[in-house]
């Protein structure tokens, strides 16, 4: 199945992040919390402004963007889980590489 997003919607694709302490103990899904991480899949054409013109999105097919804990709709597709957002439940893209906070030092 195929889905095409209507207005500001995207539709996500969640990246799972294993979690490891500083231990090593992986965690398990029931003590991790909510990812709030994932990968565009599709983006609809925009919501429009009081002309009736169709806004750009600010996302893109493709990118990596941080999301609201709780937004969205979770879906399955084909097997797969997916989440389709709001534009304004998206808090970021990511950009670049960068080693999170904690790491190697």
């Amino acid at each position: 199945m195929d889905l095409q997003p209507l207005g500001d919607r995207l539709i996500v694709e969640v990246l799972e992040e294993e979690e490891v302490t500083i231990g090593g103990i992986v965690l398990p899904d029931t003590a991790k919390e909510k990812p709030q991480r994932g990968k565009v899949l599709a983006v609809g054409p925009g919501a429009r402004d009081e002309n009736g013109q169709h806004v750009p999105m600010d996302v893109a097919e493709g990118d990596e963007v941080i999301f609201s804990k709780y937004g969205g709709t979770e879906i399955a597709v084909g097997g797969e889980d997916v989440l389709i957002l709001r534009q304004s439940d998206v808090l970021a893209r990511v950009v670049g590489t960068r080693e999170p906070a904690g790491v190697g030092a």
